[in-house]
């Protein structure tokens, strides 16, 4: 059994194939954390818990001589007034106006099957997987407060996913002020808080830190889940590394406003949350009405972080997207933004799809300026009419003669924008999102629609639809260019604009949902200035996402390296642009960018029409290089051999493993070049050890390339680049 209750001494076991997660029932019903960590039997572990006097700590009126005091506890769920002064789970406002839940356990149930939420997206199982739900009830009788915490054990997978929902069993009204999808607290140890800060086009750079008797706290509350941060991070060891040690990884299914802490106690104790934003959030629950908060995800390896991050691609590429393209092969796509940007016509555009169907590409993608009066970032989002005087063609028309051309056709939308100079805008200026009286923020010329209305909702659904029914479109990609700063919207009262950060992401959802849902044979991408949002939510309804728009190969090693340690290179939009690049002047092989754009899914950002015969030949073996190794890419295991960001080494080497462990793809780009150059030897991965392989001209043991190795060919040129397909020897 994945999940055991045991009554009699009051404990709650989740076994997942390599972890151990248990809850005790404390003695007076408050819901405590004893262990997670490396598997154990199911046995009572309480022991771990506190039991000494509380010295200037509040202990609940219940517990006699100063004991029990839940700032010195290790607890499941904190709450708000209950004496606990680290960061909390749960803050609610009552109708007295006091700050306080004081939550006590009330029931538990388990059943098979995987737990959903009414209003957002979550894990799945797939049909026939087993997978185990528990659904824990606290209460508040003098509150009249309910939490529901629902725990899904993916057992073979080794993940725990978590939600909760909060009920209002009064007759007034509350506000829920915080709420965390996720707390964990351990009773020792010293640990090192792994995150992925950043910045536009330099998304996911992978930062450590120690976590001390201070609170650190990292999120976003810009309206997406942001390049600043990402929602996904790591605790670890001080000593774990890719292939060692203990570490824990954690996410959520959630594309907007996110908070995440991390803190030592004065005794020792450290504890992270994970869940929505709290700057400017505030829900009304009705009597009798209920909220949930985003599912949190979490795992645990004792193999360092290359197990961590094969537990997160796995359930990520199986039990997630809803898209059947999650599970296939995907096109070769070639986009017209970095060949043409805004100056293009229908002529330009098959020009170059004829030109990439030498370079192996499968689908043009037509970028922005394609509708209404769209010359520049200025001016016409929101107005999604084809303007077929700039194309000299129907859209229908153009997306036949790239058909023609041997390819499918895309199209980018932007749809949660608008420019004033629109007539969206003038049409319906309470559209937007804007406070009152006042002029608005502006971000690349551009305002927010209003996504928590169902009229607007409903007009970019009824827009979208008209473009995508009126001409043969395979792909759609789905931008947004600007942070969320003006918080208001004229559809809320007063005091509920601090639920419409929450209702816009529960608007996005809706719109993509519907969507997506009546065009299943629609590629969709995600895009938000690059990687600004990409996060599990969005993956939910787009199997892959730009991961940035810097397109410079070699500044793409260390975005792709931090993106891979939560979402697997499939989900990751890569091409190829030309050089110098576009958004650092750098010069860089053809084979290198290339090379690194395999980590990911497989593209071009160039004009195609301007490439000379070598480099059209050069490209089409790249590409079909690539389609041949596809299904490895997408389906294998990532191993992260070197990092990018270690200063000493300049090379950076990844490895791709299939699953039977019978093929794998060695690739190493040279991040800077010297004199005399050293050979390099690097000890491979994942492999057999007990398969013959063979590394080009030699058959190798997979022990001796695993424990020996292999060497590299030394770098003797500028961002030179090498790629090793092996395979297992027959018979």
């Amino acid at each position: 059994m994945a999940i055991i209750l045991n009554n009699e001494v009051g404990t709650i076991t989740l076994q997942t194939k390599h972890s151990t997660y248990q809850m005790k029932i404390g003695r007076f019903n408050n819901l405590l954390h004893s262990y997670y960590g490396a598997k154990i039997p199911e046995e009572d572990l309480s022991y771990l818990l506190f039991d000494g006097e509380c010295h200037f700590a509040p202990y609940p009126y219940e517990f006699e001589n100063r004991h029990g005091s839940l700032d010195i506890l290790t607890q499941e769920f904190p709450t708000a007034g209950s004496g606990d002064l680290r960061s909390i789970g749960l803050d609610i406002e009552n109708p007295d106006g006091t700050d306080v839940v004081d939550l006590r356990f009330v029931d538990a149930k388990i059943y098979s099957g995987k737990y959903s939420l009414e209003s957002l997206p979550t894990f799945y199982a797939k049909k026939g997987e087993q997978v185990e739900t528990i659904e824990i009830i606290l209460r508040d009788d003098i509150s009249f407060v309910e939490a529901h915490l629902y725990y899904a054990v993916f057992e073979e997978k080794d993940i725990i996913t978590r939600a909760i929902q909060v009920k209002n069993l009064g007759n007034d009204e509350i506000f829920v002020k915080r709420i965390q999808s996720l707390v964990l607290d351990f009773n020792s140890g010293d640990f090192d808080l792994i995150h992925f800060q950043g910045r536009w086009a330099m998304e996911r750079q992978l930062e450590r830190l120690p976590i001390t008797h201070s609170i650190t706290s990292f999120g976003s509350n810009y309206g997406v889940s942001g390049n600043r941060q990402n929602p996904g991070f790591l605790i670890a060891d001080k000593q774990t590394t890719e292939s060692t040690g203990d570490c824990y990884g954690f996410n959520l299914v959630y594309s907007g406003n996110w908070k995440a802490t991390a803190e030592k106690s004065a005794l020792g104790l450290t504890r992270i949350t994970l869940g929505l934003g709290d700057e400017n959030f505030r829900w009304k629950i009705k009597a009798g009405e209920s909220f949930e908060a985003p599912e949190g995800i979490m795992t645990f390896s004792s193999q360092g972080f290359s197990q961590l991050s094969h537990n997160f691609h796995d359930i990520i590429r199986e039990n997630l997207c809803q898209s059947k393209f999650s599970q296939m092969s995907r096109p070769v796509i070639i986009n017209n933004w970095e060949a043409t940007y805004f100056d293009f016509t229908g002529e330009k555009l098959v020009e170059i799809a004829r030109s990439a169907r030498e370079i192996g590409a499968d689908l043009l993608v037509m970028d922005d300026g394609w509708f209404g009066d769209r010359f520049d970032d200025n001016r016409a989002l929101g107005d999604w009419q084809v303007n077929e005087e700039k194309l000299g063609m129907t859209l229908n028309e153009l997306s036949i003669r790239v058909n023609k051309e041997g390819l499918k056709f895309g199209i980018w939308f932007e749809p949660e924008m608008v420019n004033e100079d629109s007539k969206l805008y003038h049409q319906h200026p309470d559209w937007v999102l804007n406070f009152p009286k006042r002029k608005p923020l502006l971000g690349r010329n551009q305002l927010n629609l209003d996504l928590s209305k169902e009229k607007v909702r409903n007009y970019l659904f009824e827009v979208i639809t008209n473009v995508l029914d009126s001409a043969s479109i395979s792909y759609l990609k789905w931008d947004m260019n600007r942070p969320i700063s003006d918080w208001y919207t004229n559809n809320l009262p007063a005091k509920q604009q601090g639920e419409l950060q929450h209702r816009y992401i529960l608007g996005l959802y809706n719109l993509l949902e519907r969507l997506t849902k009546r065009y299943p044979d629609i590629l969709f991408e995600g895009c938000a200035s690059g990687g600004a949002r990409f996060d599990l939510g969005m993956l939910v309804y787009q199997p892959q996402i730009w991961t940035s728009d810097n397109t410079d190969a070699i500044n793409r090693l260390k975005i792709q390296y931090g993106t891979s340690f939560f979402y697997p290179i499939s989900s990751m939009g890569t091409h190829v642009s030309v050089t110098p690049n576009h958004q650092n002047g750098r010069l860089t092989p053809l084979s290198t960018r290339a090379n690194i754009a395999m980590a990911g899914t497989y593209g071009y950002e160039l004009d195609s029409s301007k490439l000379c015969d070598f480099k059209k030949e050069e490209a089409l073996l790249m590409t079909n290089k690539y389609k041949e190794y596809q299904n490895l890419i997408f389906s294998g295991k990532y191993y992260r051999l070197t990092s990018p960001f270690d200063i000493k080494i300049n090379l950076t080497i990844w490895q791709i493993v299939s699953k039977n462990q019978e093929e794998c793809l060695l690739t190493a780009v040279a991040t800077d070049s010297e004199g005399n150059p050293p050979f390099n030897y690097i000890k491979l991965k994942g492999l057999n050890s007990e398969f013959l392989y063979k590394v080009e001209n030699q058959v190798l043991s997979g022990i001796v390339l695993m424990n020996v190795g292999i060497k590299l060919k030394q770098s003797r040129a500028d961002y030179s680049s090498e790629q090793i397909y092996i395979r297992k020897v027959k018979g």
